[in-house]
């Protein structure tokens, strides 16, 4: 263990819509636990700040009993408020504090002595951006991905997200069918998806919690067969595991600039190539003609389909390993949080 952090308190911040880890949907909540437990397994003292339903091997902060993305009688707002605010009060019972929940806890940051390090997973939207600007010069920011890095911010580092190898089983033999695998919304190209399994004439797996329901019911439900394309739900770990590990190919024909894409990384873990629209940070993640293709539309989508099967999967999990494991995620905000701390120490 490195000697600045050694005895140091780390106090992680995770999102209160959805349970860390999540039963099913929740990639913030999921990155969070995954920090969490990566950092508790090397022997550092953690508490994670979630809902009380959570599970840590760590210590757990919690003021809201459930998750109000699953309890939708439940005041989002306030539970956001209550969570936000009890880690922000207990700022001083720690060493470091790691913020996943988004450009709020950046507003109790200047009334607090503890470091604060922000990992931005994404832009909702341009609007959010003068919050981080106002912290700029007093927080420290971490990018998931170099292409979702504001030229407005100033970054500590890039850091990758990570995922614990032994969910993802490696699986060398594979099925015939194409696989959706993210929230049903416009961005994350649903009906692209199925537009090319069908000039492919292959079939689709669809699954993923339908965030915009208008789209799913006018453009994704009617064109639900059962049998061509198929729609399997909200899948939990263990069904994801599967449907990803004997996919022919995962389909991610994102219509945004994706800050990072964790079912990418997961299909490359099981050794399933992926094919992708190239935008955001596809281009690193994915290495073109080797872990999958990267397209620019529906037609070059298809067009690769039967190069595919040339592709090794062992490839696949090779490059999924040595980018995006647990270790190599904790081993870099390891890096970050020694680096803040020594600036602080020195007065920078």
């Amino acid at each position: 263990m490195d000697d600045i952090l050694k005895n140091k308190k780390i106090a992680i911040l995770s999102p209160a819509c959805w349970r860390t880890p999540p039963r099913k949907y929740g990639p913030w909540e999921q990155v969070a636990s995954n920090i969490a437990e990566g950092l508790v397994n090397r022997g550092y003292d953690v508490t994670l700040f979630a809902t009380a339903d959570s599970l840590t091997k760590g210590k757990l902060e919690a003021v809201c009993d459930k998750p109000y993305g699953e309890h939708p009688e439940m005041d989002a707002k306030v539970c956001e408020s209550l969570h936000i605010s009890h880690f922000m009060e207990m700022a001083d019972q720690f060493d470091i504090l790691h913020n996943n929940y988004d450009f709020l806890p950046l507003t109790y940051s200047r009334l607090i002595k503890t470091p604060m390090v922000t990992t931005i997973h994404g832009f909702s939207s341009p609007k959010i951006i003068p919050v981080y600007k106002k912290y700029n010069s007093t927080g420290w920011y971490v990018s998931i991905s170099n292409s979702d890095r504001s030229p407005e911010l100033d970054y500590i580092a890039t850091v990758y997200n990570g995922i614990y190898p032994d969910d993802f089983h490696f699986r060398e033999n594979h099925g015939d069918y194409l696989l959706f695998f993210g929230r049903i919304h416009p961005e994350k190209g649903t009906t692209e998806a199925i537009e090319i399994a069908r000039q492919a004439g292959m079939r689709l797996i669809i699954s993923g919690l339908i965030q915009d329901e208008k789209y799913f019911n006018e453009k994704v439900k009617p064109q639900i067969d059962g049998e061509q394309i198929v729609y399997v739900g909200n899948s939990g770990p263990k069904q994801r595991d599967k449907l990803l590990g004997e996919a022919y190919a995962l389909l991610h024909p994102i219509r945004f600039e994706e800050p990072f894409g964790l079912s990418v990384a997961e299909a490359m873990m099981c050794g399933t190539p992926v094919i992708a629209f190239n935008r955001g940070s596809m281009p690193e993640l994915i290495l073109h003609e080797k872990t999958g293709f990267l397209v620019q539309n529906v037609h070059e989508a298809v067009a690769v389909l039967p190069q595919v099967k040339q592709l090794r999967r062992n490839d696949c999990r090779s490059h999924a390993l040595s980018h995006f494991s647990i270790n190599k995620m904790i081993d870099g905000y390891v890096n970050v949080y020694r680096k803040i701390l020594e600036q602080v120490s020195s007065g920078q």
